[in-house]
């Protein structure tokens, strides 16, 4: 099997993952935690640069941050908090379904496109740069949003949850 059609089924069963536990995740409060950890854990990845194959030129290294920064606007977009009783809740959003697909599919046609012109290894940098550019601007903004909450909360009646100021 084509070693793109089949990272391509894999970025599917990815995406439909990602899009069941975006809804769960809107049933319980957010916290900070939940907000800044997954690009942390996604920096793991970036020890693929060790080896030379996955290695980028500066140019290829722009454009994947760039796209990927392209791409955070909509997430970013489609990311919204509110405020249920003393606590603060991610809003479900039925756009953010059809964004995750959207961009999915983009991300095939590019690899499909892109798969021509450069090897495996630095195909998967590219992707792999432009997905964590992306997940880490959108969580920033997602991050700044819910302490610009959690300071009209305190605002209001004087209170905060300090659980959720914590990372641990």
């Amino acid at each position: 099997m084509n070693i793109v059609l089949l990272s391509s089924i894999v970025a599917v069963c990815m995406a439909v993952g990602a899009m069941f536990i975006r809804l769960k995740a809107a049933k319980k409060p957010a916290t900070l935690k939940k907000i800044i950890l997954p690009p942390f854990f996604m920096s793991t990845g970036a020890l693929m640069y060790v080896f030379p194959e996955f290695r980028l030129t500066p140019a290829e290294m722009l454009e994947a941050i760039g796209v990927g920064l392209f791409f955070s606007i909509f997430l970013i977009k489609t990311s919204k908090f509110e405020i249920r009783g003393q606590e603060i809740y991610l809003k479900r959003s039925k756009a953010f379904v059809f964004i995750l697909i959207g961009l999915l599919v983009v991300r095939i046609v590019f690899k499909t496109y892109l798969s021509q012109s450069l090897d495996l290894g630095q195909l998967s940098g590219v992707f792999f740069l432009l997905a964590f550019a992306m997940i880490v601007s959108w969580r920033i903004a997602m991050y700044r949003s819910f302490t610009k909450l959690q300071k009209e909360m305190e605002k209001e009646d004087g209170f905060y949850n300090e659980k959720d100021m914590k990372l641990t």
